[in-house]
């Protein structure tokens, strides 16, 4: 059956504004008047003294609720099917999302590819006001804050038709403040015409670290000052757009070998080295006017001598997040399920430390009942006060009125088309991905390459799954962009480990080639990636390597004459990659880290600021 929430394919006209105020009405009864205007918004701002009247008519329960956000599946809020009824019903113990607001009444849901929440911008739409509408029908009903994993890059939730547009590194690569202003706007009205207003992006980490393995080019660069402008330019962007950017991940994620999904890491700074690495974007995301900060599971021990988790960790979030930098916005934590949380506390104990830490919003714990309940009974205990509850409460009631969520929570098939996957969305995608593409090698000029003299080209390579609903594979992609530059190109995976079989097959297809692209996807000493690419070399024919992820590739490949880094492997990237190799566009960017020499990590090999041009 249909879902019949408004702006569902079987009824798609927008809300009245009468059906809404409906909805609302034991809201926007205590919102009515005196207001101010948000700036970026245009939304009505109720002053704090309307806000407490809200929280004071909630229940103790109705309080927990509001300061979790939790995942569900579903393409539907009232009607999924039948599988991700299973999966809520084993993870949650409710059929559907709109039983867990009414079970747990949640304040805030995150949406995810594989919780089957984003199959397209329609669908999304209506499962957004189905949850605003099972909400704002219940007695004292608030409207829910719905977020989401749009950094863009290699993460991302929400696939074409949207726009998907370069990674923070590719941005970093460019250096343009007005590139990563322009990319929050264009993400942001994207997401908030689909429902979603809460945005977990921008990363504010420094990579310092090449072997980092959970943010890489996901960070702007390595330059604390040059990630803190753009950092603050794309918190403008999502300002402008009415959602809410969200800097990740406070204190600093840049410098460990440890995925903090995986196990909990150790970051070995000391106090005056995260002033000078670590503090420069969260201070420029808060002069920013951010709205939400994202907590980081990792101990820094000169920050916090208990070691706890940052999440967890009074003396980081409320001594130097409130206290010292000034911040009151809303403070989220990364997930709860990850094993950086988990490896000190049980489940029960990690919400309640980290709402006495000084976090508003616990985001997606393993198990919903055992945190909701945890939090309740930490309060009836005593351990936590129904006052801190209301501090927090109100921070995120804010939020949801800065961002319109009292004026009007819903959205329209309408306004989807007016806005999600539009000609200049994706012609802006194009050009901040162009000024990205960083040309590392180019010996002897082999690029670009020519139509005349090297028609027919074969693309090889890694093909790893795509990152984010992009068409894919990358020698696909590549290769079919290259045919549309006028080449006669033809894609072969060979995958992140080629065999010899592989390898031999590849050098055979080469034969027949006026020229080989090959892409490559994090290079170590070991790899049979090196192999191929020697191999290959071997053949005579010119070889154009792409580094689809990590820059760091070039080092171990030296005999490559020409190198281009697209710093990921969608779409987007290596279409702007493709007319670089084909010369439609000369190369603009450079390094936004280092790469360090293969045979010696203590000596650069190529600094920040390297690039070439034709």
């Amino acid at each position: 059956m249909p879902d019949s929430s408004p702006g569902s394919t079987a009824s798609t006209a927008r809300p009245s504004r009468r059906t809404v105020l409906a909805a609302t009405a034991g809201v926007t009864s205590v919102l009515a008047a005196g207001g101010t205007v948000h700036a970026a918004t245009g939304a009505h701002r109720p002053d704090d003294r309307k806000l407490r009247a809200l929280v004071s008519r909630m229940t103790l329960e109705e309080k927990v609720g509001q300061l979790f956000v939790m995942r569900v599946y579903g393409h539907s809020a009232t009607d999924p099917d039948q599988a991700d009824i299973d999966a809520n019903l084993s993870e949650i113990g409710v059929r559907t999302a709109a039983e867990l607001v009414a079970k747990y009444r949640v304040g805030g849901i995150i949406y995810f590819a594989w919780a089957h929440n984003t199959r397209d911008p329609h669908q999304i739409a209506d499962l957004s006001n189905g949850i605003q509408k099972a909400s704002l029908g219940l007695p004292r009903g608030l409207p829910v804050l719905i977020s989401t994993d749009q950094e863009h890059g290699i993460v991302a939730r929400v696939g074409e038709p949207a726009t998907l547009l370069p990674g923070a590194m590719s941005v970093g690569a460019g250096g343009s403040r007005s590139d990563a202003r322009n990319l929050g706007r264009v993400a942001g009205r994207e997401l908030r015409a689909l429902g979603i207003r809460q945005n977990y992006s921008p990363v504010a980490d420094v990579n310092v670290n090449p072997a980092n393995p959970v943010i890489g080019v996901r960070s702007f660069g390595a330059d604390p000052d040059a990630v803190a402008g753009l950092v603050a330019a794309e918190v403008r962007g999502y300002e402008s757009s009415g959602v809410a950017a969200t800097a990740k991940h406070f204190p600093g994620h840049g410098d460990t070998i440890t995925d903090s999904h995986e196990d909990l890491p150790t970051i070995h700074h000391t106090r005056e080295q995260w002033e000078e690495l670590d503090a420069p974007p969260f201070r420029a995301a808060i002069a920013a006017g951010i709205d939400s900060i994202m907590t980081a599971h990792i101990v820094v021990p000169a920050l916090d001598g208990a070691e706890d988790p940052a999440t967890l960790s009074h003396p980081i979030l409320t001594g130097i997040l409130r206290e010292e930098l000034g911040y009151d916005g809303v403070v989220v934590t990364d997930s709860l399920g990850m094993e950086g949380v988990r490896t000190k506390y049980g489940d029960d104990r990690v919400p309640v430390l980290a709402l006495k830490a000084g976090v508003d919003q616990l985001l997606n714990p393993p198990s919903l009942d055992v945190a909701w309940n945890a939090v309740l009974q930490a309060v009836r205990d005593g351990e936590l006060t129904e006052a801190r509850l209301d501090e927090s409460i109100l921070r995120v009631l804010r939020l949801k009125a800065r961002l319109g969520l009292f004026d009007d929570p819903y959205v329209s098939h309408a306004g989807v088309d007016r806005v999600v996957g539009t000609r200049s969305h994706l012609a802006a995608a194009d050009r901040i991905a162009e000024h990205g593409t960083t040309l590392l090698v180019n010996e002897g000029g082999l690029l670009p390459l020519s139509r005349r003299r090297t028609p027919k080209v074969l693309v090889v390579g890694a093909d790893p799954a795509s990152p984010s609903g992009t068409t894919g594979p990358p020698t696909g992609t590549l290769a079919d962009a290259l045919t549309e530059l006028g080449f006669t190109a033809t894609a072969l995976s060979t995958g992140t480990a080629p065999s010899a079989a592989t390898v031999a097959k590849a050098v055979a297809a080469a034969a027949d080639a006026d020229a080989v692209v090959v892409g490559t996807y994090n290079v170590t000493a070991s790899s049979s990636q090196k192999t191929l690419v020697e191999q290959l070399l071997a053949t005579g024919k010119p070889v154009v390597a792409v580094a689809i992820r990590n820059p760091y590739d070039v080092a171990h490949l030296p005999g490559v004459r020409a190198y281009l880094a697209s710093y990921s492997w969608t779409d987007v990237e290596l279409r702007a990659a493709a007319r670089a190799i084909a010369g439609k566009v000369h190369p603009r960017g450079s390094l936004p880290v280092p790469v360090q020499r293969a045979d010696d990590p203590t000596a650069v090999l190529y600094p920040v600021g390297h690039g070439l041009t034709y």
